[in-house]
């Protein structure tokens, strides 16, 4: 929604300031130049790929559209990443660059809690989440719905008493799931590291296999040199993507849980 962009801006706008404009509590810290290791790079992955995983909204932003076109669509999804890159990286650079190494998980943590427009920035922050959690909430019934209507084979138009109340008990279970996730998992930076791997598949794998089935699907008696080109970058996308998943998690197993 329009009151989630604007709270978002708000949130790195905040940032910024605080990084050119310092409060005269906050003191100097020493700023890493360098990962500690190669690997420590590919840890930055989980993050990045879960914060650009749009392709669950995009369906429905496809169909809530006025002239749902492919061509409209495209600059709507262009866009949205390159506000979403903006707004990464901002809050990013400047939150780093403000706490050094000492940044918390969620930089807004790292300020004091008496900051009032610290405060009101965390207050967007939940208008945020209370805004895309039922467009991602719906993004899951949908899918939770269609496998269970293609397991009984019954339609939707067949079924529409049941699918009340299934949606009421999705909709309850889902909620009180998110719930005690929250309440039992405070370290949002631990959650993201281990499905941020799989946010990589979404990213990654995922159109790289689709890109590789629709190249083959092509009927050519020859097949040029673009086709190859196509496959091939397909090929790369499966590969980068599966190292990428397969590093992240086996790091986020072995050293973010167990630590």
């Amino acid at each position: 929604s329009s009151l989630s962009v604007i709270g978002t801006w708000y949130v790195t706008a905040v940032i910024i300031i605080k990084y050119i404009w310092p409060d005269k509590e906050l003191m100097p810290v020493e700023i890493p130049t360098s990962p500690s290791s190669w690997t420590a790079v590919f840890n930055a992955m989980p993050t990045i790929c879960f914060g650009f995983q749009c392709h669950v909204s995009s369906v429905p932003v496809f169909n809530s559209m006025k002239q749902p076109e492919v061509k409209t669509w495209g600059a709507v999804v262009t866009a949205a990443m390159v506000i979403a890159l903006f707004v990464y990286t901002g809050t990013g650079v400047c939150g780093f660059l403000t706490f050094g190494a000492s940044v918390e998980q969620d930089v807004l943590m790292s300020y004091p809690s008496n900051d009032i427009p610290i405060a009101l920035a965390r207050a967007f922050i939940i208008l945020c989440v209370l805004t895309s959690y039922p467009i991602l909430h719906f993004c899951g019934r949908a899918v939770l719905e269609g496998l269970w209507l293609r397991y009984t084979g019954v339609t939707v138009e067949e079924d529409v008493v049941r699918e009340r109340r299934r949606r009421l008990l999705q909709t309850v279970t889902w909620f009180l799931l998110t719930l005690l996730l929250a309440l039992f998992i405070p370290d949002i930076g631990k959650v993201i590291s281990v499905i941020g791997g799989l946010a990589a598949c979404f990213i990654f794998v995922f159109p790289g296999l689709c890109l590789i089935q629709a190249k083959l699907s092509e009927i050519q008696e020859t097949r040029a040199i673009s086709w190859w080109a196509y496959v091939s970058y397909g090929v790369f996308m499966v590969t980068l993507g599966a190292f990428i998943f397969g590093q992240t998690t086996a790091n986020a197993i072995f050293v973010d849980l167990t630590a």
